[in-house]
């Protein structure tokens, strides 16, 4: 358990990190690029995250869940990463200029270009970093990650001041791969092959082709709406939408990535060994949830004040799309460990299967939602989340025999854990005029009087987290008493 508590407390130290980098770099270039400028590279990392689906071609995953790890196991992967990435690099670079012809989107040709360069080097930390993680060596992570994101900053938003808008964005990617490349070397360990290999491939082949099958159809489903409120909106709509879902993704950021690289070898560990699944499953449920519902409802509150507090009144339009969107994102949260769950238990075709099911519903309702506006496009969102969680419920109940009864038992606390943190931004809301001229003032009120409400809940409560709020406090306080 030591070890479990230690690995968390490098990989949230490592997503925190990265969180306030990415946060600030985010509050600069909010106000130095325009949201076209934006919506372009937006557009650009959603093509480019497509093929970084395929690039990996289930690898990562393949390591992390493999029994047992031999040198030609190792051998084989790296080729498989090197040649699946190479390939969609290829296949990216012959594209740009039809793709940004089709937009009507002249920056598009440029960013494509340099995020095809950026994935033909990514394949290089595709071994070393699942092999820290399935060690649990979440330190070397971070500090590889912290090596991405300070190079990524550095070069964004230097280049972004020199005038080189939507194109200093995709450079920036490219020089944290560069900088995560450099410091991996630093963490390399000597069994590890420097050179691919054919032996074993067909192995990795035949996990991959079920595991990209499952996530480039995700992936679709994640950055479909970029492409389609691009095309049918326009640059400056898509940048709207990719702000908002920005600040969605901040929660993922700060919790959900920090758990996840846990969560999984975890799993994965405790499928080896026989163990039932379901308890963990369902605490990390509780734990997701009593951290995601009081977010999403401060957020959606507060959205107004956050957004000119981070980027500017020039991103208004996104505060309707982040209220609507945030309801999609709490409802996820009660799923988002599902994927975890079933690889671990070898069901990848199952998940593959679930996401070939859901992804299309969701494309079907932007497509038809899209000419209506942006507000459309966001409930077209919460629609998808809706289907998708129903039947993720569904394949979850038949193949992990997991119970509606338990789930809900799971998750009646964070339910209240939202309502009671939710009467502080309430409050502020209802006695305090939110302008451009007073928005720091009402913001910090009412995330103090949330954190302080969730605080206590949890405590009167006497939720799981209590329990390691208090561990953590005794950690850092250690001259305190025990009680």
């Amino acid at each position: 358990m030591t070890t479990i508590r230690l690995s968390f407390l490098f990989s949230f130290a490592e997503k925190y990190a990265i969180l306030l980098i990415s946060t600030a770099s985010a509050m600069v270039l909010g106000r130095v690029l325009t949201p076209a400028e934006i919506g372009a590279y937006s557009m650009g990392a959603a093509l480019g995250g497509l093929s970084q689906v395929l690039r990996d071609f289930g690898v990562g995953q393949y390591l992390v869940q493999e029994k047992e790890l031999t040198r030609d196991k190792l051998r084989a992967a790296l080729a498989t990463s090197l040649a699946a990435a190479w390939f969609v690099a290829l296949v990216l670079l012959a594209g740009a200029a039809p793709l940004a012809r089709f937009y009507a989107a002249p920056p598009l040709e440029r960013v494509l270009q340099v995020l095809a360069v950026n994935l033909m080097l990514i394949p290089f930390t595709a071994v070393s970093l699942p092999c820290l993680r399935r060690q649990m060596r979440f330190a070397a992570i971070f500090a590889i990650n912290l090596a991405n994101a300070l190079a990524q900053l550095a070069c964004s938003i230097g280049l972004a001041v020199l005038g080189y808008g939507s194109l200093s964005l995709a450079w920036g990617a490219l020089a944290g791969t560069v900088a995560a490349l450099l410091a991996s070397l630093c963490f390399r360990q000597p069994e590890r092959p420097w050179l691919p290999g054919r032996r074993g491939m067909r192995r990795v082949l035949s996990f991959g082709s079920y595991a990209v099958g499952g996530g480039i159809i995700d992936e679709i489903g994640v950055s479909a709406p970029d492409l389609i409120v691009g095309k049918i909106i326009g640059l400056a709509g898509a940048g709207m939408y990719s702000k908002a879902q920005g600040l969605i993704n901040l929660f993922s950021q700060a919790i959900t990535s920090a758990v996840a690289p846990v969560i999984f070898p975890l799993f994965a560990a405790q499928a080896r060994s026989g163990a039932d699944l379901r308890a963990t499953y369902f605490k990390t449920v509780s734990w997701m949830t009593a951290l995601a519902w009081p977010f999403f409802t401060f957020l959606a509150l507060m959205a107004l004040p956050i957004i000119r507090v981070l980027y500017g009144d020039q991103w208004d339009a996104a505060v309707p799309l982040v209220r609507v969107m945030c309801g999609a994102a709490a409802l996820y949260s009660v799923f988002n460990m599902a994927r975890y769950l079933l690889v671990a238990l070898g069901e990848v075709k199952a998940q593959a299967r679930l996401d070939a099911l859901t992804v299309p519903v969701r494309l079907l309702a932007l497509l038809a939602a899209a000419p209506l506006g942006l507000d459309a496009v966001a409930w077209a969102v919460v629609a998808g989340a809706v289907f998708r969680a129903w039947l993720t419920w569904r394949y979850l109940a038949r193949l992990a025999e997991l119970r509606l009864p338990a789930l809900l038992r799971a998750v009646r606390s964070s339910a209240l854990l939202a309502g009671v943190s939710a009467l502080a931004p309430l409050a502020v809301l209802a006695t305090m005029r939110i302008g451009s001229g007073q928005l720091l003032l009402p913001l910090v009120l009412a995330g103090a009087g949330t954190l302080l409400l969730w605080l206590t809940t949890v405590l009167l409560l006497k939720h799981e987290l209590a329990a390691e709020l208090g561990l953590l406090g005794r950690r850092l306080l250690p001259w305190r008493s025990p009680s």
